[in-house]
């Protein structure tokens, strides 16, 4: 099996380790996918989780590119009502000069967050959204005309463009967006309930080539967690089946532990709907995960694999990258 394989980090805190060291652990986890091969590495954009660490994705890039060499580094994604569209070029013209052609930019219109830190953040709305988006190249490419308020005013560093734009979904609601403004799609099937393929293929029906994109080009978020035998990675998936019954109750907690979560006292209620999401997580052994992902690949036909592997232990999330890279072959082809 022969297809691009990518890195999505939400720097999860597990249990039992601090957020800082949560954030350092990123580090390495690019430097290892990088050495394993991937084509990406992309960092989420969370608020208020103490799941999650991954609160400014622009400034962990920032030193992440300056302690790797080639692997491309983005936002997947920057949740683009979260901010002001001038600041978003702002962030990423820099990165873009300080690494050039590494850079991908992922938007989402989700807030990333609860209503209280939407609040905090003074967060827009996601309907709002292509407005936000049209705001953000117009600043970049400098095309607002003399009448307009924001005629004039300078993206800097101006010597250099925003990185190629990736817009990210799991409904299928952005996919035309994407297409038709010549951008890249990813879509997050780890935990979308809705299955991939009619979105992907509405975002190739409507492509139209751009100068960043030729070609439409395709990205699968996976849930992936691959151990040596299925009988290892089935005990270190039950981090994910607690992790997910705990955000759908609205318990932001630290990634808890597979011990914490085999001995949590699930209801039969629970127990049903924690089979029904296991659906969208690939577990088992590298010869299982491999066939597993073959199957995915047929069914929605991504032009890349972009593993999220939420594990508590840092060694045993690093060897699954590991793992799921001697399976499959990167493919050299794909350069967007």
């Amino acid at each position: 099996m022969n297809i691009d394989l990518s890195v999505l980090d939400l720097v999860p805190v597990p249990s039992g380790t601090a957020p800082s060291q949560a954030v350092r652990d990123s580090i390495y986890l690019a430097q290892t996918a990088e050495r394993l091969g991937y084509r990406r590495y992309w960092i989420s954009e969370h608020h208020s989780m103490p799941a999650i660490a991954s609160s400014s994705p622009e400034v962990l890039l920032s030193r992440i590119g300056a302690l790797t060499e080639h692997i491309h580094l983005g936002s997947g994604g920057i949740m683009l009502p979260n901010h002001a569209p001038m600041r978003v070029a702002e962030h990423f013209h820099t990165l873009a000069a300080l690494y050039p052609g590494r850079i991908d930019l992922g938007l989402g219109r989700a807030p990333g967050s609860d209503a209280r830190a939407n609040r905090a953040l003074h967060a827009g709305h996601g309907e709002h959204f292509s407005e936000m988006l049209e705001e953000m190249l117009a600043l970049s490419q400098g095309t607002y005309p003399p009448a307009h308020p924001y005629h004039g005013v300078t993206i800097s560093p101006s010597d250099v463009s925003l990185p190629p734009i990736w817009i990210l979904g799991s409904s299928g609601a952005s996919a035309h967006l994407a297409g038709s403004s010549g951008m890249g799609y990813s879509f997050a099937s780890h935990f979308s309930p809705v299955p991939a393929g009619p979105a992907l293929r509405r975002y190739r029906d409507a492509f139209v080539a751009s100068g960043a994109f030729a070609q439409p080009h395709t990205i699968l978020g996976v849930s992936v967690i691959c151990a040596p035998t299925d009988e290892e990675a089935e005990y270190l998936a039950h981090t994910v089946d607690l992790m997910w019954l705990r955000l759908r109750q609205g318990q932001f907690l630290p990634l808890p532990s597979p011990e914490e979560a085999l001995a949590y006292d699930y209801s039969d209620l629970e127990r049903s709907a924690i089979k029904e999401n296991r659906s969208r997580h690939v577990v088992g052994s590298p010869e299982s995960v491999r066939d597993q992902l073959a199957d995915i690949i047929r069914e929605s036909q991504p032009d890349e694999l972009m593993l999220v592997s939420n594990i508590h232990d840092a060694k045993a999330r690093l060897r699954s990258y590991e793992l799921v890279a001697s399976q499959i072959e990167n493919s050299p082809a794909n350069t967007s």
